[in-house]
């Protein structure tokens, strides 16, 4: 990514009088809260809706100079930064905690930016809502702990602040689902869901591998939510940051939560993962943003037909699976009659070699194909196992 200069501005050594102002501004901030909300309800329909800032809060002189170079952008719809940053081991940076929370208070009434920050316990709840944060979200260290989100949920309870929700560090929906459900019941009405990526074991060219099958089922769960993604995260480094987020936006994702920092190379945490506001702004002209539906009737009469095609096909398919497992169901009968083993493996890896070396012809993944034959293979053995160990009726 291209770099950018960012001195100082130096419009951040204020004047007396700018002081008064900006503190005057700061101590209206209770109104500003009231007035975040009604932005947010007008926001969580915007696509997309774009969440940026640097990984740390970690002066005010970085937080102002951020603030002021993302307003320029005239794109970003929130300002983001970390106040507490949970760290795997002691001794690395864990953010400035309440000191930097009036550093993003008057940020806001400098750039009329809302800002955003992660909450881990009902502490840092009450501080942030202390000064006046916009938008709140639960990062996914605490998503991964019950305890955590309810703590959290509990101190949410009569407050209307919107809350984002990261997926957990493990590839584990029900987690997922459980912090929406908890925070739900604490009576908060505009909730967002984030999508982070997932830890994993063995090497990849991602920090956190994006699993994209598991969270397209929890925005197919949840329509109703926002869902963004976090391409900072996921990513780790930098130049992969433009085709994750192409495959969120080619996935109708609804918005963008992304680190960009004046000086990335300097930043106190996750320094490689963070651009500059100009190559954020490089990066967004950089993507092709899709469009969810064309209202245009021929539009929409073409893809009526290719639709009812793809319904015939799947008919086609399930009739198909059908007639398999029948076949299976005999071939379970011929094994019971003459005490043979259910699984059969030589035949069963020549079956899944004959069909991995026919992906190129037709033009499918061989990785799929072992998914989708793994899975028949599955329910076939358990037909089988059905009927190998089904009792005789008693008369």
């Amino acid at each position: 990514m291209r770099g950018q200069n960012c001195s100082i501005n130096p419009t951040f050594v204020f004047s007396k009088k700018k002081r008064k102002v900006l503190l005057r501004q700061i101590e209206d901030t209770n109104h500003q809260t009231a007035e975040a909300k009604i932005g947010w309800t007008q926001l969580r329909h915007k696509k997309p809706l774009l969440i940026a800032g640097p990984c740390s809060a970690e002066s005010r002189e970085q937080v102002l100079q951020s603030a002021q170079l993302l307003q320029a952008t005239q794109k970003v719809d929130i300002m983001r930064a970390g106040i507490w940053k949970p760290r795997t081991r002691p001794g690395n940076f864990e953010g400035m905690g309440e000191a930097a929370l009036p550093w993003m208070q008057e940020a806001l009434a400098l750039t009329g930016l809302p800002f955003a920050t992660e909450v881990a316990s009902a502490r840092q709840v009450e501080l942030a809502l202390k000064y006046d944060c916009s938008v709140l979200w639960i990062g996914a260290r605490s998503t991964a702990n019950p305890f955590s989100v309810q703590e959290i949920a509990d101190a949410l309870k009569g407050v209307t602040v919107p809350v984002l929700i990261k997926n957990p560090v493990s590839p584990d929906i029900d987690l997922w689902v459980g912090a929406l459900e908890r925070v739900e019941k604490s009576g908060i009405k505009d909730i967002g869901l984030i999508h982070r990526g997932f830890s994993f074991y063995g090497r990849s060219e991602y920090r956190n591998a994006p699993t994209w099958k598991l969270a397209l089922e929890m925005k197919r769960r949840y329509p109703e939510w926002p869902f963004m993604v976090d391409p900072s995260h996921i990513c780790g480094k930098r130049h992969l940051l433009k085709e994750v987020v192409q495959s969120a936006i080619d996935l109708d994702y609804d918005g963008i939560m992304i680190e960009s920092h004046p000086h990335p190379d300097e930043a106190l945490s996750d320094a490689a993962q963070q651009i500059t506001p100009a190559d954020l702004v490089a990066l967004l002209n950089e993507i092709v943003w899709r469009k969810e539906t064309d209202s245009s009737e021929e539009i929409q009469q073409k893809l009526a037909r290719y639709r009812r095609i793809i319904d015939h096909v799947d008919d086609d398919i399930l009739n198909l699976l059908s007639r398999r497992m029948q076949i299976a169901a005999e071939i379970g009968m011929f094994k019971k009659k003459h005490n043979l083993t259910i699984l059969q493996t030589a035949r069963w890896n020549e079956t899944l070699d004959r069909l991995i070396a026919m992906t190129e012809k037709l033009n499918l993944s061989p990785e799929f194909i072992k998914q989708y034959y793994d899975a028949i293979h599955m329910e076939s053995i358990a037909h089988q196992d059905k009927i190998m160990n089904e009792q005789p009726k008693k008369n």
